[in-house]
């Protein structure tokens, strides 16, 4: 029972803690109030699941926010926030984030391609950057269930769209094993199995 090498965590070309950042865009009321494509409750439990996994294997974080400064809109939800504390929202008025400089400018100082995408709503937040940071060249990952759409068709509708374009759908449970990859690597795995099995997939 032995592993094989480890290969270059920075070329390697599945997700690895060194080279994938995580984009949460837009998990505020007005947007979660809007999705009709999964039950809410759940929706807020996976991307927490989402955040709480980046954090455990320190990836770097891009938080955006659409209006706030502006008074359309309210902060990002409190059970996300508290997670978030250390990552300062980038307020916007463009709804595809790809179009706000300081946000750009945020991804591109984490110096990682691979970007693990999670915004609201699936056909638009998430759909537009995603388009866009394909064509610069990143590799762009959208967590499938921790995203949600204006209805089941319009979640349908924005994955299909980026998958085209190129992107590689993940689920937050996938996540989480690709970027732990062997039980070997001890010093995460408490947080994996606490994270996807002991808060989640095997809660009582």
């Amino acid at each position: 029972m032995v592993s094989l090498p480890v290969r270059d965590p920075v070329a390697d070309h599945l997700l690895t803690p060194q080279n994938s950042a995580l984009v949460v865009i837009d998990y505020q009321p007005s947007q979660f109030a809007g999705v009709r494509s999964m039950d809410g409750d759940l929706l807020l439990d996976n991307i927490v699941s989402t955040v709480k996994t980046a954090k455990a294997f320190d990836l770097p974080i891009v938080h955006s926010t659409i209006n706030v400064a502006t008074g359309r809109g309210q902060p990002t939800v409190p059970e996300l926030a508290k997670r978030l504390e250390n990552s300062r929202p980038i307020d916007r008025t463009t709804t595809n984030a790809w179009e706000d400089a300081e946000f750009v400018a945020a991804v591109r100082a984490t110096g990682r391609r691979k970007l693990i995408l999670c915004a609201l709503w699936t056909e638009i937040c998430m759909a537009f950057p995603a388009v866009d940071a394909l064509q610069e060249g990143f590799e762009v990952y959208p967590v499938v269930d921790a995203i949600g759409g204006t209805s089941k068709e319009a979640h349908r509708a924005g994955i299909e769209r980026v998958v085209r374009a190129g992107a590689q759908p993940v689920s937050w449970v996938a996540l989480a094993v690709e970027l732990q990859r062997d039980w070997a690597r001890e010093e995460t795995v408490a947080d994996v199995i606490e994270i996807v099995l002991t808060d989640r997939l095997l809660k009582a």
